[in-house]
This record gives C-alpha cells, sequence and structure tokens, in this order.
C-alpha cells in the first residue's frame, strides 16, 4: 500500500452501516438526558440512562429499578436502538437516506414504532413525499397533553437531520 492510499483509506468516509448514525444518536441523547436512576418521563413512564423504558433483560423499568451506570445505558440505549431500526425497516419502503432513517431512529425512539406505523408522517414518506413528511416531525410535540418546549426543539433537530445532505 502507497502512502497516498494509506492516507485516503484513514480518511475516507465510512459506508453506511444501515444503523443509526452519530448525529441521530446525539439527538436521542441531548434530548432524553442521563439519569442513574430511574424516574418518570413526561409520557409518565418509569425510565432509565439515555430514555429507556426496557432494562438488559427486555423488562418494563420500575421505579424501584437499581441505578446503572453510563456504560449500562449506552447498552440499554443500543438494545432499543436495534428493536426501532427493525421497526423502521419494516414500516418504511421509500428509499431512505443514512440521515433520514438516523431522524426516523430518533422520533420512533421518543414516540414508538406504533405511533409511527399510524402517523401521517409515515404514509408520506412511503409515497414518496419527503419535504411533507419533513413537515410532520413539528406536528408530534405533545407529551401528556400538552405542548413540550423540548419536543418541540427535539422535533426541529430530526427534521434538519432527516432534510440534511
Amino acid at each position: 500500500m502507497s502512502y497516498l492510499d494509506d492516507i485516503v483509506e484513514k480518511h475516507a468516509p465510512k459506508a453506511w452501516d444501515g444503523h443509526i448514525n452519530a448525529p441521530g444518536l446525539a439527538i436521542i441523547k441531548r434530548y432524553e438526558g442521563w439519569r442513574s436512576s430511574p424516574y418518570l418521563c413526561a409520557a409518565k413512564r418509569p425510565t432509565i440512562g439515555w430514555g429507556s423504558t426496557w432494562d438488559i433483560n427486555g423488562n418494563p423499568v420500575t421505579l424501584d429499578h437499581p441505578d446503572i451506570d453510563e456504560e449500562q445505558g449506552t447498552a440499554l440505549l443500543r438494545k432499543e436502538i436495534t428493536h426501532v431500526e427493525k421497526g423502521i425497516r419494516r414500516l418504511i419502503k421509500a428509499e431512505l437516506t443514512e440521515n433520514m432513517f438516523s431522524a426516523l431512529c430518533s422520533f420512533a425512539f421518543n414516540v414508538g414504532t406504533g405511533n409511527l406505523q399510524r402517523s401521517t408522517l409515515r404514509m408520506k414518506l412511503n409515497r414518496g413525499q419527503y419535504e411533507d413528511a419533513a413537515d410532520e416531525f413539528p406536528k408530534w410535540r405533545k407529551a401528556g397533553g400538552r405542548i413540550l418546549k423540548g419536543l418541540v426543539r427535539r422535533r426541529a433537530s430530526e427534521r434538519a437531520l432527516f432534510l440534511a445532505e
């Protein structure tokens, strides 16, 4: 391998592996926030770590769940994201870019794949109406019947990632 080949290999963009990308994970972590102890999220569900509602064994988190560290929280997040990714692949038939897929992962992690399935966002996306689908993100700003500023900001971040080249 020549010197130039070595430089190109080290700096070449990585091919998309079909999973959520770093910006998508960053959106989840930013808006979910980190909590080592269980708490009730805005939708009144017991949650832990980076917004996980399931423990490592696949059981629902309870308020008496033991505390976890960041390494355990990241493992929980990765496990839940795997299920979200599968749901998106099953529900979305339109061709997606890495950023579109990752924005949808953050969205579905937050609202659930069942809500994604019933959404106008999914219907528009599967019709190939990408910009119209992107305009659906801001409509998902409520939790517990209230508009939350954090959800308004999160949806704006997801929409921006969805539309990014």
